[in-house]
């Protein structure tokens, strides 16, 4: 039996949810099934056209209300990430997936739209061959300690400063 491992993409920079798409579409060719629970986001871009090809293998559900837009998060954003997270707790104890990706449940935690002991918890419980992937800038320490492998984006350059406006197919 196949060991699932933790694994977080968090940093100031873009790519974490790239990466973890990249990562959905490498087991999806390998035949494993992927839940990618998108947290926070409410627009579909073109990599949900693109995974709508997997259906079969990979499954995008998005549980947010769209950006955050600082300040304290509305009950609305609140409740859209709890009913995601309740969601997403039976679909990890129903063992259907072989990778669970939690996209911006970092920001979620952050920005106290879901409390970081149940993340905690849906961790310890999680079956052991199961691949869980969280993404988001800000992921809390308790998250990086129990993660097995830890990836910062840290942004060097963007064209982003000289203006460039987020472009289909690249940005969204």
């Amino acid at each position: 039996m196949r060991r699932g491992y933790i694994q977080v993409y968090t940093g100031n920079s873009k790519g974490k949810t790239t990466a973890a798409l990249g990562l959905a579409l490498r087991a999806a060719g390998a035949g494993l099934k992927v839940f990618i629970a998108q947290f926070i986001k409410k627009r579909r871009c073109s990599e949900h056209k693109a995974l709508d090809r997997f259906k079969d293998l990979i499954t995008v559900k998005q549980y947010g209300t769209g950006f955050l837009k600082g300040g304290k998060p509305t009950k609305t954003e609140i409740d859209a990430a709890q009913k995601g997270f309740e969601e997403v707790k039976s679909i990890i104890s129903s063992k259907i997936y072989d990778m669970v990706i939690l996209d911006e449940i970092n920001v979620a935690v952050h920005h106290k739209l879901l409390n970081i002991e149940d993340i905690m918890n849906m961790l310890n419980s999680k079956p052991s061959n199961m691949e869980v992937v969280l993404t988001g800038r800000y992921a809390d320490e308790k998250i990086i300690e129990m993660a097995d492998l830890v990836t910062e984006m840290k942004e060097i350059k963007h064209y982003y400063k000289k203006g460039v406006k987020a472009r289909r197919g690249i940005e969204h």
